[in-house]
């Protein structure tokens, strides 16, 4: 039996997990299921990752250890994992204590070898990445992933030598094309991080204590992306009291992750495995975010929709289905309650639940329920066979390439071709003359067929669904490719079922899900309006002017924003604003409006925006600018 062995990112516990996390681990466990079906040996590893400066003050906030803090959280993660039916085989925490242990050795034999060294560093950091940001890639002291803004930090710490390993990396990249997928991240990484110049990597901290300790050294904590990185081969005992599962899974066949931390997986990973004269991954796959109104989701902006929720009102499958159909995995992808509803009524209760409903209830009509195969042949059967054929050839080419969206676009060719069989067969019809009988059980038997194969290909992305179906149609669980049974001799169906997936009431559920979408808002704007209380003094800090839109035009890159220029009087600035959904550009041109003045200028889109107009929210949902006309531009508000 040939061995897989494949990734996900250990989470930072958050206090609660919402969709856009799950995105990734549902991919996982997609693909080991998937693999499985293939007859490999897969061990799937996914976790949390529990260190760091962020802990450490949260708990200290919360008034517990931070190993209290993330305790009952990393419980209610699996907790979770184990709602969205996600068959990982280790759940490894970076507080376990053979992991620690590993990552101390691994820390050490770095240093034995000089590729570790003390120095001091000064710098730009972002405390909410845990990440050290070099001048080169921080945009306006912003972090280049989350766009926090940086601190400037001064200390102790030891330093990776990356830059011994940066020609050997490029060359690996350059001779291996699939190492890292999409393309685009490739290129991204090769022009912005390594080819500017790649510095050597501070990977030790003396500012907090919650870490593993430099052993010797213990001012030092190792820096949390070392720490972090090091799982993927401490959860096989690497440097451990046994080694058997790294000697026979490593290297990793495929790391997925999300985009935004491509950059430590592809630079400094591979530059500490080669340290370390370890192979490398097979393959790094970095995927999209999932996005809700053209962003990232987030708790702190409330964009956000919790599984629970889903899975409470619609069901498990739904999710895994939706997220893994409606995404382009690579790409960045949105999360809306229109499209999720109808694609549950579209795809699952029409195409694939109406499907196997008609086909077993004409089973039970027309022969109580079993059939016999015929071996009959005709135009209709043998069309059928070529769009089996054809689908599967395609989805597992697919899925190969994890392009599960058109694998499961390849399915659901299969799904609608058994259908459109059905049409072309007219099962009714032929059950009007006896003589059509042995034609009519060879159709109800390809059907059937034709089931049992779309179960098994739809396994890996619903697995509850594909149960359901092998106990309607009253076969044994298909555990291989290799033991589909596709000559069977008789189905023998279930007399009495229930829908798989019953339709909803469209318009009815998408304002239940914006309903329970709102609450989140609701509450990330309650936790700011707390969390930024300020001072009069700081009030006065905000400079407001009276300003004049010369122009208006919309943003060439986001058909959601508007470029203003705005003349205030001494001067006329360029301010991108999110109105374009409120306002035709050529009514506002003329107006008078309220700039906050002294806001430090940020790109949006590529355009600099160099200040902000202020607006209201509307009770219905509308956003208003506030207008000034009857005041002087230029004029201060006060």
């Amino acid at each position: 039996m040939k061995n897989y062995y494949l990734t996900t990112p250990i989470y930072y516990p958050s206090a609660k997990l919402h969709l856009g996390h799950a995105y990734t681990t549902i991919a996982g466990d997609v693909l080991k299921r998937y693999k499985q079906l293939q007859d490999y040996d897969v061990y799937y590893l996914t976790g949390s990752d529990e260190h760091g400066e962020k802990i450490e003050t949260k708990a200290k906030e919360a008034g517990v250890s931070p190993k209290q803090y993330v305790d009952d959280i990393v419980s209610d993660i699996k907790v979770l994992w184990d709602l969205l039916d996600i068959d990982y085989d280790r759940f490894i925490r970076t507080t376990d204590v053979d992991h620690e242990q590993a990552v101390q050795k691994i820390f050490d034999r770095l240093k034995e070898n000089g590729d570790i060294y003390k120095g001091e560093y000064e710098g730009k950091y972002c405390v909410s990445c845990e990440t050290y940001v070099t001048d080169s890639s921080a945009a306006e002291g912003k972090c280049p992933d989350c766009s926090a803004t940086l601190e400037v930090v001064k200390e102790e710490t030891y330093f990776l030598k990356c830059s011994k390993y940066v020609d050997r990396l490029v060359a690996h990249m350059e001779a291996n094309p699939e190492f890292i997928l999409p393309e685009s991240r490739k290129n991204e990484l090769l022009n912005n991080f390594i080819k500017p110049g790649l510095q050597d990597l501070a990977v030790s901290r003396t500012s907090f204590k919650w870490g593993v300790p430099v052993k010797g050294d213990e001012d030092h904590v190792i820096y949390v992306w070392i720490d972090a990185l090091s799982n993927y081969i401490t959860a096989l005992g690497y440097l451990g009291e046994d080694e058997e599962l790294f000697n026979k899974y490593w290297p990793a066949d495929v790391h997925l992750v999300g985009k935004e931390i491509i950059r430590f997986h592809v630079i400094y990973w591979p530059i500490i495995l080669m340290a370390l004269g370890l192979e490398l991954p097979k393959q790094i796959f970095a995927h999209g975010w999932l996005l809700m109104d053209e962003d990232k989701m987030s708790k702190s902006k409330g964009n956000v929709i919790y599984p629970e929720y889903l899975a409470e009102n619609y069901g498990v499958d739904t999710i895994r289905y939706y997220l893994m159909r409606e995404i382009s995995f690579g790409d960045d992808g949105q999360f809306t309650p229109d499209t999720f509803v109808t694609r549950i009524n579209t795809d699952l209760a029409n195409d694939l639940g109406n499907l196997v409903n008609r086909t077993i209830s004409m089973t039970n009509k027309y022969f109580e329920g079993t059939v016999n195969n015929h071996a009959i042949i005709n135009e209709h059967i043998t069309w059928l066979h070529e769009v089996q054929s054809n689908s599967l050839q395609s989805m597992n080419s697919n899925l190969e390439k994890l392009y599960f969206s058109k694998a499961l676009e390849d399915l659901w060719r299969l799904v609608s071709g058994t259908n459109k069989f059905i049409d072309l067969t007219a099962p009714w019809a032929l059950a009007k003359d006896e003589a059509n009988l042995p034609l009519l059980e060879a159709v109800m038997y390809e059907l059937l067929k034709s089931i049992e194969i779309i179960s098994t290909y739809v396994k890996p992305f619903m697995p509850t669904t594909a149960e359901k179906i092998e106990q309607q149609i009253n076969i044994e669980a298909v555990t291989s490719f290799t033991t589909l049974d596709v000559s069977r001799e008789t189905y023998n169906v279930l007399s009495k079922v229930e829908p798989i997936f019953p339709r909803l009431e469209k318009e009815v559920e998408v304002e239940k899900i914006k309903g329970e979408m709102q609450k989140g808002m609701e509450a990330a704007k309650a936790k700011l309006a707390v969390e930024d209380e300020i001072e009069f003094d700081q009030f006065k800090q905000v400079k407001l002017k009276v300003g004049k839109v010369v122009s208006c035009e919309t943003h060439p890159n986001a058909n959601k924003l508007l470029k203003f220029q705005i003349d205030l009087g001494t001067e006329t600035r360029q301010i991108i604003s999110g109105l374009a959904s409120y306002y035709e550009p050529s009514d506002l041109i003329g107006r008078h409006v309220q700039v906050v003045a002294n806001l430090k200028p940020v790109k949006l889109r590529g355009e600099l925006s160099e200040g902000m107009l202020l607006t209201t929210d509307t009770s219905d949902g509308q956003v208003k600018l506030i207008f000034l006309d009857e005041h002087e531009v230029g004029a201060e508000i006060l």
